[in-house]
């Protein structure tokens, strides 16, 4: 392009040719005066057909005219011809988490950015180093049409004499949501330690339902210490609650009056019986040491009891499980079986047929209140925190109470 028009400014040959496209004949044709299509010489009125500036051509106006090397070597008032617009540049420049796009004639200097910059980054222009140019670093006078860039570049700022900013909440969040925080949770009324390890993103409400599992105190009738005052909602996430990361320490109890320890219980049931062979053998079935359902089941010891363990003839059969988990709580204590309240049928449909993952087996509790035996098994075995805990973690656990003939029939 340059050896046809005679241009010698590289900067206006190339927007002469973005101007057109890159397309060459268009560019050439912009430039040099034409009528009806044909490149005109500025000699005679003498006109070169054809490809103006292929070899043969050239050759054949060098012979015709030998005053002159080139056919088009003074055709200079181009510029007059074509108005010159301006070259814009495009630059996207980034810093730190930001990107900020400017665009600029090619007749401003490299300081021009800068300005731009410090009204969008709110950064002194002279704390800025602009890195990124293919030539190595320049000054802020450089004029940018001296660089010779292309029109998309791609510059960085960098800062080293300002002090980094502090990390922004959102960031420290999400790296929070990641780890996992050990919660040591001391239950009040048995003076026991639980670690419990859960991810950021765990909830309030979930830590509660958990330490329900372990301690059977209802969400509603836990009483809390050690919680941040930024935790007032049992939705807010772990991470965004202010726990002490690794390890938090808290303190759970019951909301309620003072709960009856296992002492007073037992003390209300004097008539307790082990049944145990003077041999020391292995404990069997109560039948074979010769007690009979009369010395089983007698009524002594049901009077000694303050309250059914279940209504009789119940229509709800949540309602008395309800009742039923209460009265087992005031006689054994607070560490027992999470009892699942329902009908025997929904147990099931929460054993089997939930999702995979939290399918368990079902265990079903029938308890007898008038058995000298009932005492020594729920107070020895089934309270045993071990026992709590194994059938917590793999059984949904469904009671019953036999006592009453009503009961025992459903």
């Amino acid at each position: 392009f340059q050896a046809c028009t005679g241009i010698e400014n590289i900067d206006e040959a190339i927007t002469l040719l973005e101007q057109n496209n890159w397309d060459l004949v268009a560019a050439i044709n912009g430039v040099i005066p034409q009528e009806n299509g044909i490149l005109q010489s500025e000699y005679g009125g003498e006109t070169l057909h054809g490809p103006a500036y292929g070899p043969t051509s050239h050759s054949t106006a060098a012979a015709s005219t030998p005053s002159s090397s080139s056919a088009f070597r003074h055709v200079v008032p181009s510029r007059q011809i074509v108005e010159r617009q301006p070259r814009m540049l495009d630059f996207r420049v980034e810093y730190r988490d930001r990107n900020v796009d400017v665009v600029l004639e090619d007749s401003s200097t490299v300081g021009d950015i800068k300005h731009i910059l410090e009204n969008e980054l709110q950064i002194p222009a002279s704390k800025m180093l602009l890195k990124g140019w293919k030539t190595g670093d320049v000054d802020d006078s450089t004029v940018l049409k001296t660089l010779h860039l292309p029109k998309n570049n791609s510059l960085y700022v960098l800062t080293p004499d300002l002090p980094p900013p502090p990390s922004s909440h959102s960031g420290a969040l999400q790296e929070s949501l990641n780890q996992n925080f050990m919660l040591i949770v001391t239950h009040r009324e048995v003076q026991r330690e639980y670690n419990l390890n859960f991810s950021g993103s765990s909830t309030i409400q979930e830590v509660k339902r958990n330490v329900y599992d372990l301690t059977s105190i209802p969400v509603r009738h836990q009483l809390w210490e050690g919680w941040p005052p930024t935790a007032t909602d049992d939705s807010m996430t772990l991470a965004a609650s202010g726990l002490t990361f690794p390890c938090h320490r808290l303190t759970v109890g019951r909301r309620s009056s003072p709960v009856q320890t296992r002492e007073q219980s037992e003390e209300q049931c004097t008539d307790v019986h082990m049944v145990s062979d003077s041999d020391g053998d292995d404990f069997e079935d109560a039948t074979e040491f010769g007690v009979d359902d009369g010395e089983m089941f007698g009524v002594a010891s049901s009077a000694l009891r303050k309250s059914p363990m279940m209504p009789e003839n119940a229509e709800n059969e949540g309602d008395a499980l309800l009742q039923f988990t209460a009265e087992f709580s005031s006689r054994y204590g607070d560490c027992h079986p999470v009892y699942f309240i329902g009908s025997l049928e929904a147990a099931f449909q929460e054993a089997f047929y939930g999702k995979a993952r939290d399918r368990k087996l079902l265990a079903i509790y029938l308890h007898h209140d008038e058995s000298v035996l009932t005492n020594v098994f729920c107070s020895q075995m089934l309270c045993a925190e071990s026992i709590v805990s194994y059938l917590s973690q793999n059984f949904i656990t469904w009671a019953w109470d036999m006592t009453k003939e009503a009961n025992r029939a459903r």
